[in-house]
């Protein structure tokens, strides 16, 4: 495993992370403590140390079984990030809360479900303007962290091309965007990534594998089941990604190397991310995922430059 520095946090996070929406039973998986357990013992295992999560996957759902997991451990061995804003109501709905009380309450129901005294990140989690600029939530928010309740702030943003939360992250004290970030969708590098290089920021790439699209399984003219969240993906952009990924798996996949392998080290590969936190589901996932690491040495990005 390959470990970064974490922009002005100074946290030093494995380049592979881990992203648990999936743990929330919104994607037609439920999880038991014991698989949870699994998962984690595994990413322990490969030097795995960073573990994404948020409020709304699941009703603190996600956070109960990180949670279950870490009471178990040596709590500083992991750096634990969570977000901030919504409620979940029913699958993929969410009630928005952005008052600085609203959130505060959240941030104690985290912790809770987490079983720590503790979050390392806690996450702006893709609101709006309107709702980023509240002086009164940072300034409760700072008061959270001199209580020691939070050690960093961070937004993850919610459209990849916003450069007003991007550029405002010092001024409220956000040292961390976590944005999607895939080979087929680059919009960050316009705008974000040099502002958050600019402000040394540590960068989050979610979606690694653009929701599956990247991993390798799906030929153009695939088609997905109805439960399936890709079914509700406009048909004929989904056939003209399908089509794209079909040329970048000719043309740009080394021989004999894993596409999902290669979609997370072509994230790593550039000098703005810190981390790639993709979902997984078991113990062969994780494992298939901490591989990309190998790509993320200096002299590998200096090869893929060529």
């Amino acid at each position: 495993m390959k470990y970064r520095r974490l922009g002005k946090t100074e946290l030093k996070v494995s380049v592979i992370g881990i992203g648990t929406w999936q743990f929330g039973g919104e994607w037609g998986m439920d999880f038991t403590q014991a698989e949870v357990d699994r998962l984690f013992d595994k990413a322990k295992e490969l030097g795995i140390n960073l573990i994404d999560t948020a409020e709304c996957y699941g009703d603190h759902l996600s956070e109960s079984l990180i949670g279950g997991y870490l009471r178990n451990q040596r709590r500083e061995d992991w750096v634990v990030a969570t977000k901030f804003g919504h409620h979940f109501k029913v699958p993929f709905e969410r009630d928005q809360l952005w008052s600085a009380q609203e959130v505060v309450k959240q941030l104690d129901d985290s912790l809770h479900a987490l079983q720590t005294d503790y979050v390392d990140l806690y996450q702006f989690h893709s609101g709006g303007d309107e709702q980023f600029n509240n002086d009164e939530l940072w300034t409760a928010l700072d008061k959270q962290i001199q209580a020691g309740k939070i050690r960093h702030l961070g937004t993850s943003i919610g459209s990849n091309d916003n450069l007003l939360q991007t550029d405002a992250s010092s001024k409220v004290n956000s040292q961390v965007i976590q944005v999607v970030y895939n080979r087929l969708d680059r919009k960050p590098e316009e705008r974000v990534f040099p502002s958050s290089e600019l402000q040394d920021l540590g960068v989050l790439a979610r979606v690694p594998l653009a929701s599956g699209y990247l991993s390798g399984k799906y030929k153009p003219g695939a088609v997905f089941e109805a439960s399936d969240v890709r079914n509700r993906h406009n048909q004929e952009h989904t056939a003209s990604l399908l089509r794209e990924v079909e040329s970048i798996k000719l043309n740009e996949v080394p021989e004999g190397m894993d596409m999902a392998t290669w979609a997370l080290a072509w994230c790593l590969k550039h000098e703005a991310v810190t981390s790639v936190i993709p979902g997984c589901k078991n113990e062969a996932q994780v494992e298939s995922n901490a591989k990309a690491a190998e790509y993320a040495s200096d002299q590998h990005k200096q090869a893929w430059k060529q």
